[in-house]
């Protein structure tokens, strides 16, 4: 595993210099956040919903997990039942879950409350119907993410595992691939780069990432002096939470 060892976010203020990013603290606390498709959703410990941009702007409605990307804006509430941003209006569609990605090329992965896997092909997530068929994906997980780089899940024990073969008519996949390392969760952004923390709350990012090998070589870790609970990165941004919610918006200098 290698690091970054310059790239320290200093403790105090609302602005940090790192070697690698130029951080803002974003006033507000979030549980959650998601970036993609050139946006940023997030929701609170209440409930409530945000665009998130240098400040938090609510969003009506109530949902406990939020995904914005390339199938739209989804999220899922306390219920486990599952939205789409259609219109400026919450539609309810069939199938329950607790966590819900939508940074596939216009097709939507999540999981449920057991843990199970299940995704929605393109064709699907396109249409304005509210009676949907969610395809199951073998395996269990409890956070599973996609982007151009293609999917990737952690499941219970905090493993990494990287689909092979999803395509967004075939969203179900071929078959699972274990990456090494352990993490909490993970996000895979729209244009392909793969971020996550761990337990301690350390972030890292997925380093070799290629056509010829899309699960990469070695994870990074950025060498935060805060720990945090929750990671997103889209457009050049790298969003993280700090463990009490705190928001830093982190541009990438590279």
């Amino acid at each position: 595993m290698s690091f970054i060892l310059g790239l320290i976010l200093f403790c105090s203020g609302a602005s940090y210099i790192a070697a690698d990013f130029q951080c803002t603290q974003i006033p507000g606390k979030l549980k959650q956040i998601d970036a993609g498709a050139g946006q940023v959703y997030g929701v609170n410990d209440d409930g409530n919903i945000f665009l998130v941009t240098s400040s938090l702007q609510q969003v009506p409605g109530q949902l406990i997990h939020v995904s914005v990307g390339p199938a739209g804006v989804w999220g899922v509430n306390n219920a486990s039942v599952v939205f789409k941003l259609q219109n400026n209006q919450w539609q309810s569609v069939t199938g329950l879950l607790k966590q819900v990605d939508a940074g596939g090329n216009q097709f939507l992965v999540g999981v449920s409350a057991d843990n199970s896997i299940y995704c929605l092909k393109q064709s699907c997530v396109t249409s304005k119907a509210s009676l949907v068929s969610f395809s199951l994906v073998d395996g269990k997980l409890k956070y599973y993410s996609c982007g151009s780089a293609g999917c990737w899940g952690v499941n219970g024990d905090n493993n990494i595992f990287f689909r092979q073969n999803v395509s967004p008519e075939a969203c179900v996949g071929s078959q699972w691939q274990q990456v090494d390392g352990r993490l909490l969760m993970l996000e895979v952004s729209t244009d392909g780069f793969v971020y996550g923390v761990n337990e301690a709350g350390n972030a890292f990012r997925r380093d070799g990432i290629s056509a010829n090998n899309p699960t990469g070589t070695v994870w990074t870790r950025l060498d935060f002096c805060a720990t945090f609970k929750h990671v997103t990165y889209d457009s050049g941004f790298l969003w993280l939470l700090s463990r009490a919610g705190d928001i830093y918006r982190c541009n990438n200098q590279n």
